[in-house]
């Protein structure tokens, strides 16, 4: 039996495509996993195993996969057959929503990839080596600063032209009638 113990752990979080590619992930557990092809080897089968089905929790090498799926990304939270299903639920759910509100709700393979950045400091903001920190996604989205826009490097293209002007246009109708 596993000592008394005070704060949730997980053992990793790993972000997959829709076709089982490692998009991102982070192993806190120094045991298992211990080298890429064994990360790989794992996420494969984790892979195959949730992407026939629809739930949500599966005990898989006896560690505990809790999984959300969305457009194109599987994010999986690992972590140990005893930990607390609701606590851990909370910690991924903070997590998907926090980054959701970071990227602007566009939670997609190619989003996350150009924000990896905020995705990997929300992370930290969520879960440090291995304990659940923070499950409020707005808390987690608040420590996570996105950086401010540079006027100098304002791109004006055709299309904001165009934009620009169907709304001179509206306004100019708008005040004739």
């Amino acid at each position: 039996m596993v000592g008394e113990r005070n704060l949730y752990s997980v053992h990793g979080l790993v972000i997959l495509d829709s076709e089982g590619n490692r998009v991102m992930a982070k192993y806190y557990d120094k045991n298992q996993q211990t080298n890429l092809k064994e990360q790989r080897t794992f996420e494969k089968g984790l892979f195959d195993k949730t992407s026939k089905g629809n739930g949500d929790i599966i005990l898989y090498n006896d560690k505990l996969i809790l999984y959300k799926s969305m457009m194109d990304l599987i994010v999986y939270l690992i972590a140990p057959s005893e930990e607390n299903e609701l606590m851990l639920s909370s910690a991924l759910n903070g997590f998907i929503d926090g980054i959701s509100l970071l990227l602007r709700h566009q939670l997609e393979k190619t989003s996350v990839i150009e924000n990896l950045d905020m995705v990997l400091l929300a992370l930290d903001e969520s879960i440090d080596d291995g304990i659940i920190l923070e499950t409020d996604s707005n808390a987690i989205a608040s420590r996570v600063s996105r950086p401010k826009a540079d006027t100098n490097e304002i791109q004006i293209n055709e299309q904001t032209i165009m934009r620009a002007f169907d709304m001179v246009k509206d306004r100019v109708s708008k005040i004739q009638l």
